[in-house]
């Protein structure tokens, strides 16, 4: 078929919004109850609620949803959550799950192949501020308890919230009586993740932190005895500290201890031997690196329970690995090089599992998206399980990223990747350069995943070209790149993204009054702050902007939730010391600066960038005349995960794009404009 010669951004595609809203999200939480595969799926259509999925090893069927709507498995602890459910094999045959149900964030019991053994709750719910939330549990049937973190509100602000290791009786008896939640610590660390059960189930290790810290600045792991009586004694740090991030603990099966942590200035994978007094004693009292390098082995703990790492019963240990994209490998256990999986995976999610010899993963590639995926490590053979991905449409529309490395200011390391446009059935007229759309992503301490986002597709298919950095500030690179934004926030992003942008435009592969600017939360920061800033004036010819902080201040005081409360202290500095910084940089003082069309996108019941942010920076530019528009999305928080919200977000986009870049898009409902 000869292509048909169209303009850039007018170019037909089969990738519509309802697709991208199909395929939105991924497979989560992956784990194993014996030789079963359990992990959570999302449900676009369904509410944007996300389902239990179980595969047998029987080979009797694929995997099934276990639980019908309105169940969604969903913890909102930290309110980013964690894993919200694990699971052990019953005695009498069969597995017993606990999970989290996300809109009542009550624990629930299930026994899906027990006579009766529907979803019983666990937990009771509080009517104080947020009540009552679990997440990253542990099952142990021994004791008939549920052991995992409780955060628990105390009262009506966000930051009104304690935080312990508690143990849930099995029975049910706490579901109508709190008293009956023993508490296994007393709360004295803001922030806790899950306990890890040595072997002999004698000692109990976490990771604890507090404020004004964050997870990827330092850190400790905490080691306790545990009691006949099963309460834990004399917890202790082992490793860690205030300028060391630990962002996992595990045990070996040799009762070792393994921890990712960054003292290196790389997050590697560490040995701790664990001696019969339960100090820590390693090599002369420290840790050993198995594998040191300069890649991460580790990521931002965003989410408590996160797994980069799993120790197999045969001393392996499972390892996620790189430089920006993580690959999965097998590790010796003196360390050595990791034998990476085979396959056309380039990104593996940090929610690894074991069962046996066998590790399962999530993991996705510029072709595929996030799937189910299991690997023998007997044969090295990695086969897809579950998610398995599908083309929605011919894979030539599907953007083929370049990874690239531009210079910003002072000659400092950008990393981004391209996505061109590309489409089989059309082409630009000669001499024709295409429109791209600078792509920040949130966090700010995170990055892009190498994977195919049909989101993505959706707009290069049809014309327009996606530049996704990974500014100053981002993950995977190292400890000294994730600190380039301390106090610089609202500056290196901003620079960095406008870097990117400039150098495309003068190496010829980007049409300079066709740039726009787009991010959502952290990102709907650093596109609010392009369009507001000197640093990139005149740059981007509009910009979208999703559920984003627009006032530095008040998000610092008291607007935001209470994990993210002190974040900008480490981003900006003290409020109080620097009050200049942030009103300076907070897109809501300077309106005045706003010249090019936006879209804003927010959902109503988000705790993270609540609503008011955005009614107080549209209040600033009324009158103003500048082209927006404002659209408010019920029943969705930090994130949008209904389909017609998602279709509705997309659609607007481009039909914005088309409105700044000069090009019709009759396929989708225009977009009004006020001002």
């Amino acid at each position: 078929m000869t292509p048909a010669t169209a303009p850039y951004g007018t170019w037909t595609s089969p990738i519509d919004a309802r697709t991208v809203a199909a395929h939105d999200g991924r497979p989560e939480y992956v784990g194993t109850v014996g030789q079963e595969v359990w992990w959570t799926e999302p449900r676009p259509a369904e509410g944007g609620r996300r389902s239990l999925m179980r595969l047998r090893p029987d080979g009797t069927g694929p995997a099934e949803s276990v639980l019908p709507e309105p169940w969604s498995v969903r913890s909102r602890v930290i309110e980013y959550g964690g894993r919200p459910w694990a699971g052990t094999e019953r005695p009498r045959g069969g597995p017993l799950l606990v999970f989290v149900h996300g809109p009542d964030q009550r624990m629930y019991a299930f026994e899906p192949d027990a006579p009766g053994g529907g979803p019983r709750p666990l937990t009771p719910l509080s009517p104080v501020g947020e009540g009552l939330r679990w997440v990253d549990p542990v099952v142990l049937p021994e004791r008939d308890e549920v052991w995992c973190v409780l955060e628990e509100f105390t009262g009506a602000r966000p930051t009104d919230v304690r935080r312990v290791l508690a143990a849930v009786p099995l029975d049910g008896s706490a579901a109508e009586d709190r008293t009956r939640v023993r508490e296994l610590t007393d709360g004295a660390d803001r922030f806790v993740t899950g306990p890890r059960l040595s072997p002999d189930g004698r000692r109990a290790a976490w990771l604890a932190w507090n404020h004004p810290r964050m997870p990827w600045d330092g850190t400790e792991v905490r080691l306790a005895d545990v009691t006949d009586r099963g309460t834990l004694t004399d917890a202790r740090p082992v490793a860690g500290g205030p300028d060391e991030s630990v962002v996992q603990v595990d045990w070996a099966a040799d009762g070792s201890l393994l921890y990712s942590g960054d003292a290196s200035g790389w997050w590697n994978l560490y040995r701790l031997d664990v001696g019969a007094d339960g100090s820590g004693t390693g090599s002369g009292g420290r840790a050993t690196a198995l594998c040191p390098r300069q890649e991460e082995f580790g990521g931002p703990l965003w989410r408590i329970g996160s797994q980069w790492f799993q120790p197999l019963e045969n001393g392996l240990v499972a390892v996620l690995h790189g430089v920006g994209p993580l690959r999965l490998g097998i590790l010796e256990p003196a360390g050595g090089e990791p034998a990476d999986a085979p396959g056309p995976w380039t990104e593996w999610s940090p929610t690894l599992a074991v069962a046996g010899t066998r590790v399962i993963g999530v993991a996705a590639g510029p072709h595929r998206t996030h799937e189910v995926v299991e690997l023998d490590t007997c044969t090295g053979h990695a086969l897809v399980v579950g998610a398995e991905h599908t083309d929605p449409v011919d894979p030539a529309y599907y953007p083929e990223p370049e990874t690239r490395l531009f210079r910003g200011p002072d000659g400092r390391e950008i990393h981004a990747r391209l996505a061109p446009p590309r489409n089989p059935a059309h082409r630009a007229p000669d001499g024709e350069l295409p429109p791209y759309v600078v792509r920040a992503h949130g966090g700010p301490t995170g990055r892009d995943p190498l994977a195919l986002d049909l989101e993505t597709a959706y707009f290069t298919s049809r014309g327009i070209g996606v530049a996704v950095v990974d500014y100053g500030g981002s993950t995977g690179y190292g400890r000294a790149y994730r600190e380039r934004l301390r106090g610089q926030w609202g500056v290196v992003d901003v620079e960095d993204c406008a870097a990117v942008a400039r150098a495309l435009v003068e190496e010829g592969t980007a049409d300079p009054a066709r740039l726009a600017i787009r991010g959502g939360s952290a990102g709907g920061w650093t596109t609010a702050v392009s369009l507001t800033s000197p640093l990139a004036e005149g740059l981007y010819a509009c910009g979208t902007i999703a559920y984003p902080i627009l006032d530095l201040e008040g998000w610092a005081t008291g607007e935001t939730h209470d994990f993210e409360s002190r974040y900008p202290i480490s981003l900006v500095g003290e409020v109080e010391e620097h009050p200049e910084r942030y009103r300076d940089r907070s897109p809501v003082h300077h309106a005045d600066r706003v010249t090019t069309p936006f879209l804003l996108l927010q959902g109503l019941e988000d705790r993270i960038c609540p609503p008011v942010q955005c009614d107080r920076f549209l209040a600033a530019i009324a009158d103003r005349g500048v082209p927006h528009a404002y659209l408010t999305f019920e029943g969705e928080g930090h994130g949008f995960h209904k389909a017609e919200t998602i279709v509705r977000a997309v659609e607007a986009e481009l039909s914005l794009y088309a409105h700044a870049f000069g090009f019709d898009r009759p396929d989708v409902p225009p977009l009004e404009l006020d001002g």
